[in-house]
């Protein structure tokens, strides 16, 4: 599914305007990713936690000359599922 088929499903879900949906799943996006980048989490009970991580420096291999390169440490966003969610996959 991507973001238009989600949309669509959110328009006929909540029976609203499909403008209406999109301005809603922009606005969640929005708050997921502002409060991320503060270093927050944001947690959906029953859906999941999102998060930020940390993921140290370290010495890599460019593949085509396969010479040693430095990667640098960096943030990353991390989801770890709810429980409900993981049951409704199973």
């Amino acid at each position: 599914m991507n973001k238009t088929e989600l949309i669509d499903h959110i328009a006929k879900s909540a029976d609203i305007s499909k403008a209406a949906s999109t301005r809603a799943l922009d606005a969640v996006i929005a708050a997921v990713k502002t409060t991320l980048k503060k270093n927050g989490s944001v947690t959906l009970v029953g859906f999941g936690t999102f998060s930020v991580g940390k993921r140290a420096a370290r010495t890599g291999r460019n593949p085509r000359t396969g010479e040693a390169i430095k990667i640098k440490a960096a943030k990353v966003p991390k989801f770890k599922p709810g429980k409900a969610l993981k049951d409704a996959v199973n």
